[in-house]
């Protein structure tokens, strides 16, 4: 198989390949590798690749599940894979290993997928985009020197350029959606609880996190989320599931569906003229479909919603850098902590216990205040993110003059507007590629449900990818053009 060949497919047409023997999964690895040596020094999506997976393939190791043989790469953040690095972006745990399985990696495996490396993230997640001291910038396959969008920008960029047909991302805050909008993808942030964080922990972020990948396509993403929606022995609660599998449900017209148009300054950040047309031009092509489409409004709080989101997420931050220290051998500091985050380790302290559960009532609610929307609504239609990708520069974690107390505003408000209320709601949410903006850059749409109607989000999305397509439209930086 030649590149062009490999990165015209998807994840779901490479596996009907293997399994009609007419290309071997080490034959894809092998491919992989070639479009990521071909790739990667324009995008630097990839920090590294598996050689015991790619020139050392054995192909019996490999699950049984629809993806078998199917290239992957792992997020660099929670991506567990035991005896393999994670280093979470950051030069303070460059070099450490994992000590076991995430229950994530063995769910991956069994789906099988062949996981052949790592992609780039921001220094603990925490930026809207994947800019960093330890590995550099991810390109936006789009523009070269703008960004990917965040914290799973180097696994998007990987997927649009055609390095790879799905990797691994994570979302706290919109980092699953941000980089779909940012680099043109499909971007799937399941309902919380949906796919389970074990066993380290009950639940990633407090809740408020959650996995999947990054995609090109709706149905690897629906296939996928029946590979991964399977409860780990011990989770603390299940959410409801459909009986029948989300990848034969996402093919079916959903019934007739009220839908929202949410357009309004949810934390300040103006919404780009052509990214309102593009919503609003979806919202037509659902009336067309069928579906009652009107304007709508929604009541999160303002920047309160980013202040108290920012002591839910950094309480005991210090703590959890002095342990990554305590395993590398490394004291946290100016000299391998990113400034941004060097501030707010050296300022997480200030979050009490008491803070902390104030913040957490508050959190609590915002999400009622939010969830009042779906006493009116089906459908949640609005922009992923408030503009296009920014140069690089604009909301890393070096930024001039951005400290603790400033960070929400000053570099977390721009892409988390829209995708943060649905981390909060733990509401499924897709961002679609579904416009071009006049400056090259593609302008991401947002669909949501409410919580645990997975099914009703990859329906819209089906519907949409079928009567706005998006296949066509190939970035510069493409494995194809390089």
């Amino acid at each position: 198989m030649n590149i062009r060949e490999y990165a015209k497919c998807d994840a779901t047409d490479l596996a009907e390949l293997v399994r009609k023997k007419q290309v071997s999964p080490k034959e894809l690895a092998l491919t992989a590798a070639k479009a990521i040596e071909k790739a990667n020094p324009e995008i630097k999506g990839v920090v590294e690749t598996y050689d015991d997976r790619i020139d050392g393939l054995d192909e019996k190791s490999l699950g049984n599940g629809p993806f078998r043989g199917v290239p992957l790469l792992m997020k660099d953040v929670f991506g567990h894979e035991k005896g393999r690095r994670i280093e979470f972006g950051s030069r303070l745990c460059e070099g450490m290993v994992a000590e076991l399985d995430s229950n994530l990696a063995i769910l991956l495996r069994k789906a099988g997928v062949n996981i052949i490396g790592r992609s780039a993230a921001p220094e603990y997640s925490m930026a809207g985009t994947t800019e960093g001291l330890l590995y550099g910038n991810a390109s936006n396959p789009w523009k070269k020197g703008f960004s990917t969008g965040g914290s799973s920008g180097g696994a998007q960029a990987s997927v649009t350029s055609g390095m790879v047909p799905i990797a691994h991302g994570s979302d706290i805050g919109g980092s699953i959606r941000i980089p779909a909008s940012y680099c043109g993808g499909v971007g799937f942030k399941p309902s919380r609880m949906r796919i389970s964080v074990g066993p380290a922990v009950d639940e990633g972020g407090f809740g408020y996190s959650m996995n999947h990948i990054q995609a090109r396509t709706v149905r690897d993403s629906a296939t996928m989320l029946d590979c991964l929606a399977i409860p780990m022995a011990g989770d603390p609660f299940v959410i409801p599931k459909p009986q029948q599998p989300y990848a034969a449900l996402a093919k079916r017209k959903p019934k007739k569906l009220k839908v929202g148009i949410i357009l309004d300054e949810l934390a300040g950040v103006k919404v780009d003229p052509e990214v309102r047309k593009a919503v609003e031009k979806a919202g037509k092509t659902l009336a067309g479909l069928g579906h009652r489409v009107e304007q709508a409004t929604a009541s999160v709080g303002g920047l309160d919603m980013l202040s108290t989101m920012r002591d839910l997420f950094f309480f005991d931050f210090d703590g959890r850098l002095n342990y990554y220290g305590g395993k590398t051998g490394r004291t946290p500091g100016p000299d391998n902590l990113e400034p941004i985050i060097w501030s707010i380790y050296q300022r997480a302290g200030e979050i009490t216990p008491s803070r902390f559960t104030a913040a957490w009532s508050r959190a609590n609610v915002m999400r009622r205040s939010l969830g009042q929307f779906w006493t009116q609504y089906d459908i949640w239609l609005s922009p992923t993110t408030a503009t296009t990708a920014p140069p690089w520069g604009t909301v890393n974690l070096s930024v001039e003059g951005i400290d603790f107390d400033t960070f929400t505003q000053g570099i977390f408000a721009l892409p988390v507007q829209y995708t943060l209320p649905h981390n909060i709601m733990g509401t499924p949410a897709i961002s679609l590629p579904l416009a071009q903006h006049s400056n090259g850059l593609p302008i991401g749409v947002q669909i949501a449900a409410s919580p645990a109607m997975d099914h009703l989000v990859l329906q819209l999305a089906t519907a949409l990818e079928e009567a706005m397509p998006w296949a066509r439209r190939v970035p510069a930086l493409h494995v194809s053009k390089l």
